[in-house]
């Protein structure tokens, strides 16, 4: 079956040429899935208006592969950013920092702590995700930081490291009240990892 999205399996797998008790075994699934597409789109576009009426969401939204869905997500579990008084303690609060073991002099550091809302920690992975995987100019300074961790310390770590810097810049974009400015990827002579397309 040739790949495409989402939305649009259903016609794929209708256009197949399947045996009709196949067909009549998978009918009442496809029929479940256009209702499921029907539905998402119209939470979608109610997501989309309401997200379009919320000037927070909107500045939210300047940040490369932050939707609707996201920003409303962020306002919503920050609700008054003021109440923080550095991104630390945001990118904490989502459960976004590394959980820490020492002992004496010795620091030892694990993996995230995931308290806090764990939808919004993983809508922020996914759009670190999508700035990983997609190549537009406004995402070329964030890429590339996020690259040359990929380089040193791994892809997953990289991602991560990416979702914690944009819960840190839309916190900053919530307090300040200021809308994202994309910078130009810094030249580093430093190693970067190549991630797959």
């Amino acid at each position: 079956m040739p790949s495409g999205s989402a939305e649009a399996f259903v016609q794929r797998v209708a256009a197949l040429p399947l045996p009709g008790q196949l067909l009549s075994t998978i009918a009442p699934v496809l029929a479940l899935m256009r209702h499921l597409n029907t539905q998402l789109a119209y939470s979608d576009q109610a997501i989309a208006q309401l997200a379009a009426q919320d000037a927070r969401v909107q500045r939210l939204r300047t940040v490369p592969s932050i939707g609707p869905v996201t920003a409303t997500a962020f306002v919503a579990t920050l609700d008054d950013a003021q109440r923080f008084h550095h991104a630390h303690q945001v990118e904490a609060s989502l459960g976004l920092v590394p959980r820490e073991r020492s002992s004496g002099e010795t620091q030892r550091r694990g993996h995230i702590t995931k308290a806090g809302h764990a939808r919004v920690r993983w809508l922020l992975v996914h759009a670190a995700v999508s700035i990983l995987r997609r190549r537009p100019p406004t995402t070329d300074a964030l890429r590339s930081w996020a690259l040359r961790i990929a380089a040193r310390r791994g892809k997953q770590i990289a991602v991560v490291a990416l979702a914690r810097r944009l819960a840190g810049i839309l916190y900053a974009l919530l307090r300040d009240g200021t809308v994202y400015e994309p910078r130009p990827a810094p030249q580093h002579p430093g190693p970067v990892a190549a991630l797959p397309a």
